[in-house]
């Protein structure tokens, strides 16, 4: 009995929201035991307080998109593991999360992504050629980050000789501060450098209304009727919602990618031999990555769940870090495959009406990217596992060191 009894108060002590389990790339082992032990858990006591875990693929998908039972309001703390009242796109509900959203699409749809192809492959080509043969680099530096702060640039219509600030200002606002490497030390901090970010934000909308429409994030919501009425809050933290989606996901899917294929060098010969494997490889990269640790909804009624009674008003972690490495759904879950048969059902980018609204743009730069990595006669050795970011929330890597070699 004593036995039965410690495991029980063994599991009712996970937390995984801490973020030194992600920075240390220890959470593996700790979601395999919810899932198979208690897939709803609760945890009474976190640093953001008492909060559900939902850790198994298909209760995660039928959460997600429930938004009805499960809300995403700022009026009910928002998305994030701690309470934000600030209101964003992804932080309302039907109908205004849906209104908000359309004035957005057009600068992922298709005929605009036809825009960027072109401009995204001449900047991967760019990158790749410019790496230096037979030395070691890193490869967040030289080529994740590079990449995408490019994109956030033209996405944003920012001077892109500049657009390592627009990196430097998402890297603040997604910080958490007990970070022993985090760029701020104080909310005071914070506020200072997101001032700077949202006084370009101002500009750019001012400068933008004055001007003709283009096809960049700032001149859609600028000559947008559903934003024209926006209060300068809701418009420079849906402005931030957007930068730092834009650039972390993609950025560290194209780190993490390099990893998988390290770990699995047998998977890069196929992906070289098979070449039209590319874009199921993208989504399994996609999956085996996560680079958006968890979501929060919360409960608008009294919910059970695998008899576990969840509460109006109850905070309700979707962890996909978790989802996507279930074994029920997943074969050889912790290992990259590049022909999985079953990458496409990944849940990385979340799922119903708040699914990630860019990625088809995250998939097409993680596809050009393999496409001219794939095209080319080479080769990357890493040379020293990824060093992690300390956050519960975004699975970032931070360095990577790496060499290239001719194959």
């Amino acid at each position: 009995m004593s036995g039965t009894t410690n495991s029980r108060s063994a599991i009712s002590s996970i937390d995984v929201s801490r973020p030194e389990i992600y920075r240390d790339d220890a959470w593996r082992p700790l979601f395999a035991r919810l899932r198979a032990e208690d897939p709803v858990h609760y945890c009474e006591d976190s640093r953001f307080g008492p909060y559900w875990s939902i850790t198994r693929y298909e209760d995660i998908y039928a959460i997600d998109a429930d938004p009805g039972r499960f809300s995403s309001s700022y009026q009910r703390g928002g998305v994030t593991l701690d309470d934000n009242p600030n209101p964003t796109m992804i932080t309302m509900d039907a109908p205004e999360h849906t209104t908000k959203r359309k004035a957005v699409t057009p600068v992922v749809a298709p005929k605009n992504l036809l825009r960027f192809e072109a401009l995204i492959r001449d900047r991967v080509r760019s990158v790749l050629d410019n790496l230096p043969l037979d030395e070691e680099f890193n490869w967040v530096e030289r080529v994740s980050i590079e990449l995408t702060s490019m994109m956030l640039a033209t996405l944003f219509g920012h001077d892109i000789e500049d657009r390592r600030r627009l990196v430097h200002w998402s890297d603040v606002i997604a910080a958490d501060l007990d970070d022993p490497d985090s760029p701020i030390r104080t909310e005071e901090q914070r506020m200072a450098v997101v001032g700077e970010f949202h006084t370009m934000v101002n500009e750019a909308v001012a400068r933008a209304r004055l001007e003709e429409p283009r096809f960049d994030v700032v001149s859609l919501l600028a000559h947008s009727e559903v934003f024209a009425d926006a209060s300068p809050l809701e418009m420079t933290t849906t402005f931030s919602v957007l930068l730092v989606g834009g650039n972390d996901t993609t950025r560290n899917t194209m780190s993490g990618s390099i990893w998988g294929f390290s770990q699995s060098p047998e998977q890069f010969r196929l992906l070289r031999e098979r070449p039209q494997l590319v874009g199921n490889a993208v989504a399994e990269m996609i999956r085996f990555q996560t680079p958006v640790i968890t979501m929060r909804r919360t409960a608008t009624e009294d919910i059970e769940l695998h008899g576990r009674k969840i509460r109006e008003g109850e905070k309700v972690m979707m962890w996909y870090i978790s989802g996507n490495r279930d074994e029920s759904v997943f074969e050889d879950p912790d290992r990259l495959r590049v022909d999985r048969e079953n990458a496409r059902q990944h849940i990385a980018f979340g799922m119903g009406p708040h699914r990630c609204l860019g990625s088809r743009l995250a998939e097409l730069q993680l596809r050009t990217l393999w496409e001219e990595i794939v095209a080319r006669d080479i080769a990357f050795d890493v040379l020293a596992p990824p060093t992690y970011a300390y956050s519960a929330f975004v699975r970032t890597i931070t360095a990577m060191p790496v060499r290239m070699r001719r194959n």
